[in-house]
């Protein structure tokens, strides 16, 4: 015999009929009916059972009201019913809104780089200004909560919202990059920064940081590259979109043989085919380390000494400044700091501003600085003061995010026809460009014949150290050429499988306009979907890093939050403070985690019965 199927209400379709409303005193609140009176739910939309409830609990009280009379009693019910879900549904609102404060104050304190703890200070501070402000308002700033542990689990929730973003973002890249630096925080951990910079089908740039990886143990190449894998496997990157890497140029990142970068071209190769990938040594490092080129070590070692001297003592230092405030000088003598790419130009600057001054002050503390007294020293050090200012202007250059490879290129190529011009000004006796040396050169006929020629070769050298070193960028000119002016290159010089393409965009004279009109950055993604093998070409530039330059500034975030006073910040904590403190492109979905957390009210949502019986 067969089993008949169990019946369900769900599916017969029943629904409430308004003139139960008049009849019964019910109403409809979430697909159920409810009683207006006593609001106890029915369980399914059947006039016996709503009759039933009717007639045994309220027929005595409200059966003998007819007309108008019943019609005003059930739009007061109503009224009731509405009045209460209101205070359910505000309630509701007090609390959605007291955590998602919550969240942004907890941004808030990330991206200042404060600690947890502050949170609690904060709402001190809140509390006591509503007090004056709005007294009755007080309670609902009472119910943000930022407790030490509360802002610890928001700033951990952010982090992961913002992870799961990139998740879903990787995927789409057509092409990416990646940047790696590390750098020892003040417990002595090594810390990895991983950066990634993606374009996705319509050439949209995403540059985030993807991971802040502790190295506990050796940071040796291996090491540094099993965490690259990591962190990439973490998020599903497809490796074989990879387009480049960019490091900072040290031995265990760019060794040939077992080198990051060497390990991480294979791996991507692999996954593609063998097409070209190209490692990038950081350009901002590369210039620096030009820099040291210039052989004027008798000048720096007088200005370190001289300067240490003086900023070492707290005595010395007071009496310099003092000494200064009765000239009228305001500013004092920076230190010099070898890893700071600014720093040299600045101490050297400010010596010669104040060469005077120190030479007062050196002989009255009985250490006269004779190399003041020596014309030609003087003039090195005025020659070192332009050249420098003219290096950390292009460093200055070459710093920020969101730009694009080609863009350092331009600069650097800009630098090096500097230097030809100024070496050959200089072997001609002309120091336009060299302001600081025009100033203390000897006036005709005193000036020695070839009082510039070591300044010339200086000159050459810093030219040829700069053409040794950003060869890479020789061997890209071809795609950058394209890639800055594509129409003017020539299509018989570019790779067969684009020539036609190339073509029919120098033919295009909207898209020739339109050229003239916007960045690089936003010219290619006019070009999707027509030209789909021009746009893939752009997307590989558009992708690449220059520079580790994120990774300095996220260094500099992990300075500011793992300190003396909170060294016993976990890595963990510092991942999810870092990566809220540094995104750009992505923004934590508060909404999203604040209806996550929102306990469901009963009888939320409004009746359908709301404006009364009429």
């Amino acid at each position: 015999m067969a089993l008949s199927k169990k019946r369900k209400v769900d599916t017969e379709c029943r629904v409430f009929k308004e003139k139960w409303t008049e009849n019964y005193l019910f109403t409809e609140v979430n697909a159920k009916p409810v009683c207006l009176v006593c609001n106890q739910q029915v369980a399914v939309f059947k006039e016996f059972n709503i009759r039933r409830h009717y007639e045994t609990h309220h027929k005595d009280k409200y059966d003998h009201l007819k007309g108008q009379i019943r019609k005003d009693e059930i739009n007061k019910l109503v009224a009731g019913l509405n009045k209460q879900q209101s205070t359910f549904t505000r309630s509701c609102d007090i609390a959605d809104g007291a955590v998602r404060a919550s969240y942004i104050i907890a941004n808030e304190l990330v991206q200042a780089s404060k600690p947890f703890s502050d949170g609690e200070f904060v709402k001190t501070c809140m509390l006591k200004a509503a007090e004056v402000v709005c007294p009755e308002k007080r309670p609902a700033f009472a119910n943000i909560s930022l407790t030490r542990n509360t802002v610890a689990d928001r700033v951990t929730e952010l982090s992961s919202d913002l992870t799961g973003q990139m998740k879903e973002k990787i995927k789409s890249f057509i092409a990416f990059s990646i940047a790696i630096d590390e750098s020892t925080d003040v417990t002595d951990i090594a810390q990895l920064a991983i950066f990634v910079r993606g374009v996705d089908e319509t050439l949209t740039i995403t540059e985030e940081l993807l991971e802040l990886v502790p190295m506990n143990d050796t940071t040796t190449a291996d090491d540094i590259f099993s965490a690259l894998v990591g962190a990439l496997d973490k998020v599903r990157a497809d490796w074989s979109r990879a387009v480049s890497l960019a490091t900072d140029g040290a031995p265990s990142m760019v060794g040939r043989k077992a080198g990051v970068a060497t390990k991480f071209r294979d791996k991507v190769q692999t996954a593609n085919g063998g097409q070209e990938f190209w490692a990038f040594h950081c350009i901002l490092h590369q210039e620096a380390l030009c820099c040291k080129t210039l052989q004027m070590d008798h000048v720096m070692s007088v200005v370190v000494k001289t300067v240490n001297f003086i900023r070492a003592r707290g005595l010395n230092h007071r009496q310099f400044d003092t000494f200064l405030s009765d000239n009228f000088i305001h500013a004092g003598l920076p230190y010099h700091t070898d890893v700071r790419w600014l720093s040299r130009g600045a101490v050297l600057k400010r010596f010669f501003e104040l060469r005077g001054e120190i030479r007062q002050f050196m002989e009255k503390k009985g250490r006269p600085v004779k190399e003041l007294k020596c014309k030609e020293w003087v003039q090195d050090l005025a020659f070192m003061v332009d050249i420098t200012q003219h290096l950390n202007t292009l460093n200055t250059t070459l710093q920020g995010r969101n730009r694009v490879v080609t863009q350092y290129y331009d600069s650097i190529s800009a630098f090096k026809m500097k230097l030809s011009l100024w070496e050959t000004q200089l072997s001609n006796g002309d120091t336009a460009h060299f302001s600081c040396l025009t100033a203390v050169r000897p006036e005709a006929p005193d000036r020695p014949d070839n009082d510039l020629e070591k300044y010339k070769d200086n000159i050459t050298d810093l030219l040829r150290e700069f053409e040794q070193r950003f060869q890479l960028f020789s061997e890209l000119e071809n795609k950058f050429g394209f890639f800055r002016s594509p129409f003017t290159v020539k299509p018989s010089d570019m790779p067969a499988d684009i020539q036609l393409e190339l073509i029919d965009l120098q033919c295009d004279s909207a898209m020739k306009d339109k050229f003239g009109s916007v960045g690089l950055d936003t010219f290619y993604q006019y070009l999707v979907p027509g030209y789909p093998k021009l746009t893939a070409m752009a997307a590989k530039v558009l992708s690449m890093f220059g520079t580790t330059y994120l990774c300095e500034q996220v260094f500099s975030v992990m300075n500011n939050n793992k300190t003396k006073q909170r060294s016993r910040l976990t890595n963990k904590h510092l991942n999810d403070i870092v990566k809220c403190a540094a995104t750009q492109d992505l923004t934590p979905n508060i909404d999203t985690l604040v209806k996550a957390k929102r306990s469901q009210v009963s009888g939320a949502s409004s009746s359908k019965y709301t404006a009364g019986v009429q």
